[in-house]
Parts: structure tokens; C-alpha cells; sequence
């Protein structure tokens, strides 16, 4: 299944590949060797602008007592730090770096009401460097779950990505396993937690979004 993010780039680049491929063999008829070498890496390269864009499906069972992973990735930070934007206060932050390769679909962690919406321009850094969740383009979402307690999720664009893409604002209702954004190209989701949340992320896990269980609510 292809995300509608990415429908209508499939479609330029298909047609534009494809000009490219037959005026390729218009110039090369002469060298099939190497037409047919320009041709496969012009496959290749539609391959992978689709692959980019696919949407599994993912079954998410709701359970108000557990957190799930909202993108697919790797864990590349756990640790305790002063989030200053929101909450103003020590949390648990745990981040996810998404590759080009990674499903780019962003889902919700937990069921409740947005209580909290911002979008911030900015810079384009690596997506693991440790400047980019406040300087690079970059979208706050905070949700309020049913037991009082509120949880960060940070959409970041990282060096390729050029366009965060959200679907929710203030006031909305989420379900957990459900579609909240999408980030095109390299990019990074941060999660900052009350403490006293278990976490059972660590470094270098490859979480699943909307099927990994990220963490659980402490007492």
C-alpha cells in the first residue's frame, strides 16, 4: 500500500524515468550494454522512491496501560533530560531515527486528546545530530491520556528531509495505532516521557511503529 504523501511523486517520477529511459535508448542504440546498465539504474532509483512511500498495514491493539513506538526505526537516544518547550521540566526522552529505508509513516503512541500543537521552521541537520530537535524543522505534538498524564512526540526533519507533514491540531481526539504524520526522506521522532514511565527501549533497538510497546505507564 502506497501513502498518499507520495502518490503523486510516484506518478512524476514514473514519467519522468521513463522519458529519460527512451531517450536514453534513442542516443544508445548503438551501446546496449551500457542502455541497458542507464535503464536498471533508473529502475533501481523508481524502486526505491516507492519503497520510501509504502504503507503497511499495521494492527495495533489499543491498551490504555502501554505505549507504542510511533515510527519504525532505531533507538539511538534514552536518557533523562530538561524538556523546554512544554513541559519545562526533567523528562525521559527516548528518540528513533528513521533511515531512507524505513517506513516514514508516524502513528500515534497513545489514545487521548491533543493538548498541545506547534510547527517550527528551521535548519536541516543530520538527523542524529544533537542540535537538531531545536534548531531543525520540526512539529510538537503532546497528548493527553485518559489518566491525566501527557506524553511529547517530535516530528524532526533531518539533511534530506524537506517537508513534515502532519494531521492533527489541538483539541483532536487520537486513537493509538492510527496516522498522525509522515516525515519524506531521513528523518527522527523524539518521545519525552513523565518520569516514572517504563521504558523498555535501549540503544540500538529497531522498534516497529504501531506494534513495539515503547514503554508502560509507572505507577
Amino acid at each position: 500500500m502506497i501513502h498518499k504523501e507520495g502518490r503523486r511523486l510516484i506518478i512524476i517520477s514514473f514519467l519522468f524515468l521513463g522519458l529519460v529511459n527512451i531517450l536514453l535508448f534513442k542516443d544508445l542504440e548503438n551501446i546496449s550494454w551500457l542502455y541497458y546498465i542507464l535503464s536498471f539504474g533508473l529502475l533501481v532509483v523508481f524502486v526505491l522512491i516507492v519503497q520510501f512511500f509504502r504503507n503497511p498495514k499495521r494492527t495495533t491493539p489499543i491498551d490504555p496501560s502501554k505505549i507504542y513506538a510511533p515510527a519504525d526505526g532505531k533507538v539511538v537516544i534514552v536518557k533523562e533530560v530538561l524538556e523546554n518547550e512544554y513541559f519545562k521540566d526533567k523528562r525521559i526522552q527516548v528518540s528513533i531515527f528513521m533511515s531512507p529505508l524505513n517506513v516514514h509513516v508516524n502513528r500515534n503512541a497513545i489514545s487521548g486528546v491533543v493538548s498541545y500543537f506547534k510547527y517550527h521552521a528551521g535548519k536541516y541537520l543530520v538527523a542524529w545530530h544533537p542540535k537538531s530537535s531545536e534548531l531543525n524543522e520540526r512539529t510538537t505534538v503532546v497528548t493527553k491520556h485518559e489518566n491525566g498524564k501527557e506524553i511529547l512526540v517530535r516530528q524532526i526533519a533531518g539533511a534530506l528531509a524537506r517537508r513534515i507533514c502532519w494531521y492533527v491540531k489541538e483539541g483532536d481526539k487520537v486513537t493509538q495505532g492510527e496516522d498522525f504524520g509522515f516525515i519524506k526522506f531521513g528523518s527522527r521522532v523524539d518521545l519525552f516521557f513523565p518520569l516514572g514511565t517504563k521504558i523498555n527501549a535501549k540503544i540500538g533497538d529497531k522498534p516497529v511503529g504501531g506494534e513495539t510497546v515503547i514503554a508502560e505507564w509507572g505507577d
